[in-house]
């Protein structure tokens, strides 16, 4: 028991990440890192050793953000543009603040299907594998949303087509990390 602690203690800054940028709140994300947490100690017994935590952690926090943006949506909750904005950190560079704020903004504007996605594969550096287990999608589903999502998000933040190559991931990472 203790060693299940201790892998999920070692995954808590990925949730935590993840969270932040899927909710673009600070307040919603800790609360739907907490609800992820206690679920999966609830549920420890469910856990097989030897197989992934990551992806198991990440698909019960799938499900609580599916389940509050449910919640979300029967309880008309309004909630304030201000309290919506994330504020990733920025460098002292000022560009690379500036296209933080651009990059959180396209991806704020994003389908929540697509933003998933790419922040599975783009931010957590996941494969599309253990994306499409945590999505409980089919891999050609998390390779379209991923398609699509990344065309979006060049067009929304005005960048050519050919920008974008096999070291896009690598970026997105750098530009999360920032």
């Amino acid at each position: 028991m203790a060693d299940f602690h201790s892998l999920i203690e070692h995954e808590t800054p990925r949730l935590r990440r993840y969270a932040r940028a899927l909710t673009r709140s600070g307040d919603r994300a800790d609360d739907l890192v907490q609800e992820t947490l206690l679920r999966a100690i609830a549920k420890c017994h469910l856990w097989q050793p030897g197989t992934n935590i990551r992806a198991w952690l990440f698909t019960i926090m799938h499900n609580q953000y599916v389940n509050m943006v449910r919640r979300a949506i029967r309880d008309e909750a309004t909630v304030d543009i201000e309290e919506m904005s994330s504020s990733l950190a920025a460098t002292t560079d000022p560009t690379a603040s500036r296209q933080l704020r651009e990059l959180e903004r396209a991806l704020g504007r994003l389908p929540g299907e697509q933003r998933e996605v790419i922040l599975l594969v783009g931010l957590e550096g996941m494969s599309y594998e253990t994306a499409a287990q945590i999505l409980s999608v089919p891999i050609g589903t998390v390779r379209s949303r991923l398609s699509r999502g990344r065309d979006a998000l060049r067009r929304l933040m005005d960048l050519p087509a050919s920008s974008c190559s096999g070291t896009e991931a690598g970026r997105e990472r750098a530009a999360f990390a920032a």
